[in-house]
């Protein structure tokens, strides 16, 4: 056929050999990746394995070396370093257990170094008594925090103490654990008063470097082995490493050699760079950005007192870190604890000013403490910005760009918003990862405000801000992320938090491991260390500016979770509405008083009580973090913030007083002058009082159309015929209220009928009452102080009131008590009452009045010792809607009454402030408090939420007595100002005074008081706030800040009704010079044109708007 027909075969290798030498079988993956625990686990094989040579030698009990000796202060006090030293020092030994618990004590160490050690690679001591320390040198500086129980108990040692001689320290040792001292294993638990900590370590200790680092080599490879998908050939790699690791291992006998080998071996999968912060410097990019953090929770399981140790322990350790480690980044928040650092350990506030300089510790929030945001007021939030922003800005010349709350229970609405203004665009959180419901759908997004302001918000994928810096966590950082859409990176958040601590030397290595990993090997994601938070954000907002559209979430971010924080420890919340209240009203009186000579040309004699008000403000915010407020704390932390309350109060009714006195007024119980009452709203007041003080023989009076200051009128005997306001028994503990507007029939203390009178409608269902308390049973899964959960609402128990007696018989107003038996132990006494409203009756001889507030109002007291238990009242009502209405900070926010999806069912326990509503188009109910945040409504039925009994973290939480007022508002039309105004005249009652100057200086200062005013066309825009300007030259108190000419008013509004509108404002005599529009810090953006003595502007709907009114000079 032609052609080469022969066939070339390919010579096969000479080296693969033509027998089968011996068997081979499959590897059983099971067993050999068991296999990797021996290798640094500490169970029977220890001595075996890389454990035992971790360390060359070690110093142990040895007094040649290590001599101890102990002080400790008595009555558990915590005394300074310069205290503590001066004292006797007794011995102390190796065994020895100290205590109670929260008790401190100062062990003095002197060592000495063996000569045989001083030429060793790395030496450490070693001291582990179980329990937080702080190391502090000779001279008073600290060197080194300490956390025990095995975790963080090494401190390098000076290479010039390897000199023979014998060197001094100290270890101020805290009897309590990184979770205080709860018992057992269950850290939410009331802390055990008699725990003991035993010193078992105390010992200078020469560290093998190369065993460790292979240790930590072997640690992310196994991890590989573990968690890499089983098909991925990446995985199977990772065993085969690890295996190899062993293997060479134990045949070089566990030797030094062995040990390098092992690093050698790895060095095939995770490269050679690991040693070094080298390792970050290649082309690759990076979608994981690791950022150290430390959460400290400024009061939780342990005292404020212990948290200012555990700020000095933690972050002297971190700067110790970033000296080792240049790639270290570590950004910790919260103005507070700066500012103790600042006060009681100057040295290590230094050490971190120089870190903050160089760009590696990196302040970060913007907030006075990391707060509760559902309850505190507006301004609250407001201060907590401006007090956090001030003093980061005073003390490290920069302003925080990113809101960082990773751990506060649910956002409030309004946050976006007040984040800008601010100067913060950027939020960070996680914390929603916690539902226990639903989970939320984003990682990275725009969160929208009431207003149409945004943030742009990333929630760490790896869902939680205290990573270990595991392999695990690095991988999740990327597989969690549910913005894959718009952008794949994430931020990973590391560090020992809650209790402090931070990151470790170890979770750094690890970090290291896996970028090498990544590189060498692949399909684990890249991780950078070296960036800022503010960096990553940067990115994020570059892709939009290139037309990435991350996806939005309008309104709160509700937490599906920890819902009982809005009732739990209600005098801390009570205290917390009633200072705000009284803040506002002294800085109101207090501007007042400090500009009423300006328009005279003369200088006032009475100064803005800067300092007093920065102390309050800054003990409000303090007790705002978000496990204080909430409820979540252990009893001491309750103690530390009555004290710090008694006094803030006690600061607060003195400036009251002083500013009050500034303007003429004096005391309401002195005997001369009129009974004047003092009206700080925006809009004229009409309202009855009852007071002890003498009214012409009268037992109340009427203040009518009180729009600043007004003379209370005593009340006689009406003229007209028919009572405005009558109370009758009709039957055996059945009363019948009436006014102009209500009838009410009263039922053993609940309202069993309310109609309307003024539309003939009926407000109660038949066969149900109102103002009905109900008792639930309420035990959580397991959070008790923060969670209630859905299913104790099929526990629900009407309580049936017992004896009413008529209290009050009008003709001004009419009452009825009622005590109520809640069990043995407990009972509530309620007294609803109805005022006089009749416009055309005359209340007062010759006198005609306008309408009174349109509340059915009642005030209770609580005698509450209960377990576990959850007091409600509620509402039953004739209205029907899907939605109700709850008042937030400037604003309102709108949820579900139904459980049409789970979205919706989570929502069975809400926060409010000062009302809750329930409306249709034409008629709504709305039901005011004076201190209370829990809420819910359930179709047509409204719930306030009055008391809760848990018994963990504090087993003695709301255990006493309680006082409180709720009142109910109906109205005609839909939810509207009438509510909006009636929640602040309910929380913000006038103030009773006597003014001892004449007619004219009584007129001068009425026209002060009402000078500023704004007027809108939607009737919506309420004048919030009135104070200085925080920079003025005669209010600054000069910390490192700006110091501007002259004298301002600082201005904030806020559309409450949720419509666009036009609004002038206003300031009558006062001499305005020029008007600025400033964001919340007070920063001027925009000069507003003055008109005829007022100014123009624009509002959006909920929007915050800051004004600053300069003074003529």
């Amino acid at each position: 056929m032609g052609g080469d027909t022969r066939v070339n075969y390919l010579t096969s290798s000479s080296h693969y050999p033509k027998l089968a030498e011996h068997p081979v079988g499959k590897q059983i993956e099971s067993i050999y990746t068991s296999r990797l625990r021996q290798f640094t686990d500490s169970g029977q094989y220890r001595e075996q394995s890389l454990l035992a040579k971790l360390y060359f030698e070690r110093i142990h009990n040895n007094a040649k070396h290590i001599k101890l000796s102990v002080y400790s202060p008595p009555d558990l006090t915590r005394p300074t370093f310069k205290e503590a030293t001066s004292h006797e020092f007794s011995p102390a030994s190796i065994g020895e257990s100290f205590g109670p618990s929260w008790s401190t004590h100062w062990s003095r160490i002197h060592l000495t170094i063996p000569s045989s050690l001083h030429d060793a690679e790395h030496l450490e001591f070693h001291w582990d008594a179980n329990n937080e320390g702080l190391i502090w040198l000779e001279d008073g500086t600290p060197a080194h925090g300490l956390t025990g129980g095995g975790e963080r108990v090494e401190w390098i040692l000076p290479e010039k103490w390897r000199d023979g001689k014998e060197h001094v320290f100290y270890v101020e040792m805290a009897c309590n654990g990184m979770f205080g001292n709860a018992p057992g294993g269950d850290s939410i638990q009331p802390p055990a008063p008699n725990k003991y900590f035993t010193l078992h370590i105390a010992d200078i200790v020469s560290v093998n470097l190369e065993a460790r680092a292979l240790y930590i080599d072997f640690w992310i490879i196994g991890d590989a082995a573990r968690e890499f998908p089983q098909d991925s050939w990446e995985k199977h790699k990772a065993l085969q490493v690890c295996n190899a690791i062993m293997d060479a291992f134990i045949a070089g006998g566990g030797s030094q050699k062995s040990i390098i080998e092992g690093r050698k071996i790895a060095q095939e999968y995770i490269g050679d760079k690991v040693d070094s912060s080298k390792v970050y410097d290649t082309d690759y990019n990076a979608i994981v950005g690791a950022i150290g953090q430390c959460h400290i929770d400024t009061c939780w399981l342990w005292p404020w007192a212990e948290t200012k140790r555990k700020i000095a322990r933690s972050w002297s350790n971190q700067c110790d870190l970033m000296d080792r480690y240049p790639e270290h980044r570590f950004c910790c928040s919260q103005a507070q604890q700066y500012k103790w650092l600042e006060q009681l350990y100057p040295s290590v506030f230094d050490r971190v000013k120089e870190k903050v300089k160089k760009g590696t510790f990196q302040p970060i929030g913007g907030s006075w403490v990391e707060h509760d945001t559902n309850m505190p007021s507006g301004e609250s939030l407001v201060r907590q910005f401006l007090y956090g922003q001030r003093y980061f800005e005073s003390r490290f010349g920069q302003r925080s760009q990113t809101f960082w709350l990773p751990d506060t229970f649910g956002y409030s609405t309004q946050l976006p918003q007040l984040c800008r203004l601010a100067g913060m665009p950027r939020f960070f959180t996680q914390k929603l990862s916690w539902n226990n419901i639903n989970n939320f759908p984003h990682t990275t997004f725009n969160w929208v405000s009431l207003d149409g302001s945004q943030v742009l918000c990333h929630m760490a994928p790896d869902n939680t801000y205290t990573a270990e810096a595991h392999f695990g966590d690095v991988k999740r950082s990327s597989s969690q992320n549910k913005s894959m859409n718009e952008d794949p990176t994430g931020l990973l958040v590391f560090g020992k938090g809650d209790g402090g601590g931070g990151p470790t030397w170890e979770h750094i290595e690890k970090l290291r491991r896996c970028r090498g990993l990544s590189d060498k090997t692949g399909l684990l994601p890249r991780v950078k260390m070296g960036d800022s938070v503010d960096d990553f954000f940067a990115r994020l907002e570059k892709k939009a500016e290139k037309g990435t559209e991350f996806v939005t979430w309008y309104g709160e971010l509700y937490l599906e979770l920890h819902r009982g924080c809005y009732t739990t420890q209600a005098n801390n919340k009570r205290n917390n509405r009633k200072v705000e209240v009284l803040l506002h009203d002294i800085e109101y009186l207090a501007t007042i008083a400090s500009i009423k000579d300006a328009s005279k040309g003369t200088k006032s004699g009475y100064k803005y009580p800067k300092k007093d008000l920065d102390f309050m403000w800054e003990g409000v915010l303090l007790c705002q973090f978000h496990d204080c407020l909430p409820g979540s704390a252990i009893e001491m932390c309750y103690r530390d913030s009555d004290e710090l309350y008694e006094k803030v109060f006690k600061t607060g009714h003195r400036l009251l007083q002083e500013a009050q006195s500034a303007l003429g007024f004096i005391d309401a119980n002195s005997g001369s002058g009129d009974l004047t009452a003092l009206n700080l709203l925006q809009w004229p007041r009409t309202s009855l009082t009852e007071s002890s003080l003498p009214l012409e023989d009268a037992k109340s009076g009427l203040i009518q159309d009180a729009a600043s200051m007004q003379r209370v009128m005593p009340l006689r005997e009406l003229k007209n015929t028919r009572s405005p306001a009558s109370i009758k028994e009709t039957s055996t503990g059945v009363f019948t209220l009436t006014n102009a507007n209500f009838r009410l029939e009263v039922t053993n203390g609940a309202i069993t009928s309310l109609l309307d009178l003024r539309v003939g409608r009926q407000l109660i269902p038949a066969g149900r009452s109102a103002n009905q308390l109900v008792l639930f049973d309420d035990k959580p899964l397991y959070w008790q102080a923060w969670d209630v959960e859905v299913y104790h609402l099929r526990s629900r128990t009407e309580l049936q009131g017992g004896k009413s007696e008529i209290v009050d018989a009008g003709p001004a107003r009419v009452a009825v008590a009622t005590t109520t038996r809640i069990s043995e132990q407990s009972w509530i006494k309620t007294t609803i009452s109805l005022d006089a409203v009749d416009p055309s009756s005359s209340l007062l001889d010759d006198t005609k009045s306008s309408p009174l507030p349109n509340t059915i109002t009642v005030t209770a007291e609580v005698e509450w010792h209960e377990t576990m238990k959850f007091l409600k009242v509620e509402f039953p009502t004739t209205i029907h809607n899907t939605v109700a209405s709850y008042e937030t900070q400037y604003g309102i926010v709108q949820r579900p009454t139904h459980y049409n999806t789970n979205w919706d069912m989570a929502k069975f326990e809400v926060c409010c402030h000062r009302f809750a509503d329930l409306s249709d188009a034409n008629y709504g109910l709305s039901v005011l408090n004076d201190c209370k945040y829990g809420f819910a409504v359930a179709g047509s039925t409204m719930r306030l939420s009055l008391l809760r009994a848990p018994k963990a973290p504090d087993a003695h939480a709301d255990m006493g007595r309680h006082h409180m007022k709720w009142a109910l508002l109906p109205h005609e039309g839909a939810l509207g100002m009438e509510t909006v105004r009636g929640g602040l005249e309910f929380n913000y009652p006038v103030r009773l005074v006597r003014f001892e100057g004449g007619e004219k200086e009584a007129k001068d200062v009425e026209g002060l008081l009402g000078a500023i005013k704004v007027e809108s066309r939607s009737e919506g825009v309420v004048l919030d706030w009135v104070k200085r300007g925080e920079d003025d030259e005669d209010v600054s108190t000069r910390e490192g800040l700006p110091v501007r000419e002259g004298m301002s008013v600082v201005v904030r509004l806020y559309d409450a009704v949720g419509a666009w509108t036009k609004a002038r404002l206003g300031w009558g005599e006062v001499p305005v010079g020029k008007v600025y529009r400033t964001n919340l810090l007070e920063d001027d953006e925009e000069e507003i044109e003055i008109e005829d003595g007022s100014i123009g502007f624009e509002v959006r709907a909920f929007e915050v708007v800051t004004f600053r009114l300069q003074l003529k000079a």
